[in-house]
């Protein structure tokens, strides 16, 4: 994937190094929390808040070329994104307005969803309409989950961005309104709904940004495995009830981001009245 050749945005808010409360990055096992939460249907937000007390810490954030690139690279998918959607929306008519990706290492605050963390892995936040990344969870992607390679991180931000587009056109508001009226389990299928729309809106961003990038089958691959490794069955390690799950299935993950990506429509998408 030649994600160079990508417009670098300016949408980038870097707080890394204790810029807006930073927390020095530790051990790569906080992420455990943001599973855990994920597949009981707690909020992240509320566990680390509970966790931390919803204080802020600052620490030395090690400037290095690695930490550098990925800084680039996150900046320059975004610019992608928002070069994609930007085109989508105006053939619909609409006007995209692009979300901030904030970079943090360890914690920072949020403006409407709590205390963000590494623990949590990356997300968006609807209150303030941001996408937060520690920059540390590419190595636990590819340590942890054994899902490395450019195209896999590039995924794991178009997901973010394809919360944000969901926002834009109202779904995330009527899936919220509609988890009001129903059951845990009926908040959760609700939920899964919605991750798979972003999963697919993701496979959306790298059809169209194909030519650019100069996508390989590896490439696709490195993403298909990330969705993989990230599904509630793959993480519960089948100890989890299918109720709880909140994300899809890896299964159901791979299948709504490939959709994505071979079709390259937002109309592919519509995970709410598939069949």
């Amino acid at each position: 994937m030649d994600w160079e050749q990508l417009r670098r945005s300016t949408n980038v808010q870097d707080r890394r190094g204790g810029l807006g409360g930073g927390l020095a990055i530790g051990g790569g096992g906080a992420i455990l929390i943001a599973i855990v939460s994920l597949l009981f249907g707690a909020n992240p937000s509320d566990v680390l808040n509970n966790l931390t007390g919803g204080g802020q810490t600052t620490g030395q954030y090690p400037s290095t070329p690695e930490n550098d690139r990925n800084a680039d690279f996150a900046a320059r998918i975004l610019g992608g994104t928002e070069d994609v959607w930007t085109n989508v929306f105006q053939k619909a008519g609409r006007t995209y307005e692009p979300t901030q990706l904030v970079l943090y290492d360890g914690s920072t605050s949020t403006q409407g969803c709590g205390g963000a963390s590494s623990a949590v892995g990356p997300f968006y936040c609807p209150a303030d309409q941001n996408v937060y990344l520690d920059l540390s969870f590419f190595r636990e992607l590819e340590g942890r989950f054994g899902a490395g390679g450019d195209f896999a991180r590039a995924y794991v931000i178009a997901h973010e961005v394809g919360h944000h587009v969901q926002d834009l056109l109202g779904i995330e508001q009527q899936v919220r309104q509609l988890q009001s009226r129903t059951d845990r389990a009926g908040q959760n299928r609700l939920s899964v709904l919605l991750e798979l729309q972003a999963d697919c809106f993701a496979g959306v961003w790298g059809n169209k940004t194909a030519d650019v990038t100069n996508l390989t089958q590896a490439d696709v691959r490195e993403a298909v495995n990330a969705a993989a490794a990230i599904g509630d069955d793959a993480l519960s390690q089948g100890r989890a009830s299918p109720d709880s799950f909140t994300h899809g299935t890896s299964e159901q993950r791979v299948s709504w981001f490939t959709r994505g990506l071979q079709q390259g429509t937002v109309e592919a998408c519509d995970t709410f009245n598939s069949r």
